[in-house]
């Protein structure tokens, strides 16, 4: 794609003529920084604008305590919201944060794993940022993420104080004011202390 953004109004979709290559998608993503891009899966080109200071400093927060606890945990790697996801849908997104097992990331060839890895997160992520639709972000939870092998998503909603919890074949749970999430699952004891992301 020869496209650079500068002042067309995002969010923004694009239908690409041609199906997009991952090469091509991830040269399109460097050349138009900062602009967060996805691909999904009927290969719609999704931009979105960069997030806001407020956003990014607790989407970095998040990241940085889910990293600082797989770095001690030793069973697998925290990934920020600038990391592609090639699913299985054929759809590439990126979480706001991700955790991904050892194994999984280990057996990616080096080329895999130095673009979208084939592969999907264990866990996720997603703040809700203001200009984000709530129902949007549930979808995206249960149709991408849920629906790609995840094994649990968190749904944060900073204006609501909120935290929805969802795992394969079960229904949502929703926190509300929670002080603080445990992990389970494949994030077995990793906590958020919520006063760190809704201050």
């Amino acid at each position: 794609m020869d496209l650079v953004l500068s002042s067309i109004p995002l969010p923004v979709r694009l239908r690409p003529e041609s199906p997009v290559s991952d090469d091509e998608l991830m040269r399109f993503s460097q050349e138009n920084e900062p602009l967060r891009i996805e691909r999904e899966e009927n290969g719609d080109i999704l931009i979105m604008t960069p997030t806001g200071i407020r956003t990014g400093n607790k989407n970095l927060r998040i990241g940085r305590l889910l990293d600082e606890w797989a770095e001690q945990d030793g069973q697998g790697i925290g990934c920020d919201s600038s990391t592609g996801f090639k699913l299985a849908s054929g759809a590439v997104r990126s979480p706001d944060a991700s955790w991904t097992a050892n194994e999984r990331v280990n057996a990616l060839t080096e080329a895999q794993q130095e673009g979208f890895g084939p592969l999907c997160p264990d866990f996720v992520i997603e703040l809700v940022s203001p200009s984000d639709r709530l129902p949007n972000a549930k979808k995206k939870i249960t149709e991408e993420w849920i629906a790609n092998g995840v094994k649990l998503a968190w749904l944060i909603d900073v204006k609501s104080r909120t935290v929805t919890i969802y795992r394969p074949n079960e229904e949502p749970e929703t926190l509300f004011d929670p002080t603080s999430v445990q992990g389970d699952g494949p994030v077995r004891g990793f906590e958020l202390m919520m006063s760190r992301v809704w201050g």
